[in-house]
C-alpha cells in the first residue's frame, strides 16, 4: 500500500460515520496492545538469552551485546507488524519520501548507526576489553561499564560517564591496562649517601610485601637503584596489584606503601635527605642553605 492509498484510507475512517470511527479506535487499541506485547516479549527474551550466555561464557560484555541485539530485532519485527496491521507501512515510507529526507537518513543517520552497530559486533566478538577493565581510548582513561549497540560506556577516575561511539574505538589505538588482571605501579625514594644501601633495599622489599593489596610470589615488589642524585641515591620501587580484587583502591594501596616504606626506613635510621638549594647573595659574604 503506497502513501496515497494509506492517506485515503485514514481520511475515510476519520471522516466516516461512527462505525468507521469505532473501527479505527479498535484497530489502534489492538495495535497498541501488540506493540506493548512485543516490548515485554523482547525484554523477557533478552533476560533469558543473557542469563544463559552468562552461564556458558565468562564474558558478560558479549552476552549483554548479543541479548541487546536480539531484543532490537524483536522490537523492529513488532513495529513492522503493527504498521502492517494498521495499513500504515506505505504511509510511513511515503511521508519520509514526500518530506525529502529519505536520502538524508539513509546517507547519514543510518550510515552512522550501521557503522557503530557493526563496530559493536566486532568489539563484542574480538573482546579487546571486558566490563571492569581499565582502558585508555583517544586520550580518555577509565573503567569499562557497558558495551551497547551504538556506544561504549566508560567511567573516568573523576566520576564522569563517557559514551564513545563504537566506530571511533575500532579506528583508534586502545590501551588495556588490566587485560590480564594485573597492573604495575611504582614510586621513587631517595637514600642518603653513606648508609647501608643493600640493607635499606632489602628493608624496602620486605616492607612492601607486607602492604595489603601488594602482590607477592612471581609478581613480588622489586626495589632497584636507578641513578645517583645530587644528594641521594635514587631507588625505584615497583609493585603489582590485582585489578579484579577491589577490596582496596589502587590509590589507597600506593599511599599505604609509600608511608610504610618511609616509616620503616626512618625506624632503622636510614637518612632520607631532601633537596638542598644553596642561595648566594651578592650583598652578603655568607651563604645559607634551605
Amino acid at each position: 500500500m503506497n502513501f496515497n492509498e494509506s492517506l485515503e484510507k485514514l481520511t475515510a475512517l476519520v471522516t466516516g460515520d461512527l462505525a468507521d470511527l469505532r473501527q479505527l479506535l479498535i484497530a489502534l487499541l489492538i495495535g497498541l496492545a501488540v506493540l506493548l506485547f512485543f516490548i515485554y516479549l523482547s525484554r523477557w527474551i533478552k533476560k533469558i538469552v543473557r542469563t544463559r550466555l552468562n552461564k556458558r561464557t565468562e564474558d558478560s560484555l558479549l552476552a549483554a551485546f548479543i541479548a541487546g541485539s536480539i531484543r532490537l530485532l524483536i522490537m523492529l519485527f513488532g513495529i513492522t507488524l503493527v504498521l502492517r496491521f494498521l495499513g500504515l507501512t506505505g504511509a510511513v515510507s511515503g511521508l519520509l519520501a514526500g518530506a525529502g529526507i529519505t536520502a538524508f537518513i539513509i546517507g547519514f543517520a543510518l550510515k552512522d548507526i550501521g557503522e557503530n552497530f557493526l563496530a559493536g559486533i566486532l568489539l563484542a566478538f574480538k573482546r579487546p576489553f571486558k566490563v571492569g577493565d581499565i582502558v585508555e581510548i583517544t586520550g580518555i582513561s577509565g573503567k569499562i561499564l557497558a558495551l551497547n549497540l551504538r556506544d561504549t560506556q566508560i567511567k573516568t577516575p573523576d566520576g564522569k560517564d563517557v559514551f564513545l561511539p563504537n566506530a571511533s574505538i575500532i579506528k583508534s589505538p586502545l590501551i588495556n591496562f588490566t587485560i590480564d588482571g594485573y597492573l604495575s605501579y611504582g614510586f621513587t625514594v631517595g637514600l642518603g649517601y653513606g648508609c647501608d644501601y643493600q640493607k635499606a633495599i632489602a628493608l624496602i622489599t620486605q616492607t612492601m610485601q607486607q602492604v595489603p593489596g601488594v602482590l607477592t610470589g612471581k609478581k613480588k615488589p622489586v626495589a632497584l637503584v636507578t641513578e645517583m642524585g645530587d644528594n641521594s641515591l635514587q631507588v625505584r620501587v615497583n609493585y603489582w596489584v590485582n585489578t579484579y580484587d577491589r577490596k582496596q583502591p589502587d590509590v589507597q594501596v600506593r599511599s599505604q606503601a609509600i608511608i610504610a616504606v618511609l616509616k620503616a626506613l626512618e625506624k632503622e635510621g636510614v637518612p632520607l635527605p631532601g633537596k638542598i638549594i644553596e642561595i648566594k647573595s651578592p650583598l652578603q659574604t655568607g651563604k645559607g642553605s634551605i
